[in-house]
């Protein structure tokens, strides 16, 4: 029980901390900086932003759930985890980052927010393909080389059926 509750304190202060300033604190920073009013336009934008939740939930439970970690670099989960929506694509925690900040700028109509989200897109890119790619496969090796093989790294996918015996009927 001490564990899990840890473990969903860790994932609490990750979101808090990571997500909440790069979704949340920039953004409202990025649209009321020299004064400006931030007022919201476009409400449709509100489920963009609700599905980008949602998805980021459903990954950290999965990093909490399956590899007993958190998404930060510095509680990494255990094991790799290639469940949920890690099955369809190897980086959905920064899909649902963007998906956050592009409702936000859809929402305000903000082009400086839509500004923000490409240069969030490049940094998670570089990042994933320079740092984050590398090490997981330092730490977990064929494991996560074989996932990193099957499933794509930003354009979701259906998960592939895993070769297993064939089973046919002799004519």
């Amino acid at each position: 029980m001490a564990r899990a509750l840890s473990l969903a304190v860790r994932n609490l202060v990750f979101t808090i901390v990571i997500p909440g300033l790069g979704g949340a604190w920039l953004p409202w920073w990025i649209l009321t900086r020299g004064g400006h009013a931030a007022r919201p336009v476009a409400w449709e934008a509100i489920v963009v932003i609700a599905a980008g939740a949602a998805l980021y939930v459903w990954c950290v439970w999965n990093f909490a759930a399956v590899g007993r970690g958190t998404p930060g670099l510095w509680d990494a989960p255990t094991r790799v985890v290639a469940a949920g929506p890690y099955r369809w694509v190897r980086n959905p925690i920064y899909i649902a980052a963007l998906l956050v900040v592009l409702g936000e700028a859809w929402l305000f109509l903000s082009l400086r927010l839509l500004a923000y989200a490409g240069v969030m897109a490049v940094f998670f890119h570089l990042f994933v393909t320079g740092y984050e790619e590398r090490t997981l496969a330092r730490r977990f090796g064929r494991s996560y080389l074989e996932y990193r093989s099957t499933v794509p790294r930003w354009i979701p996918r259906p998960p592939r059926p895993r070769p297993g015996p064939r089973i046919g009927l002799r004519a």
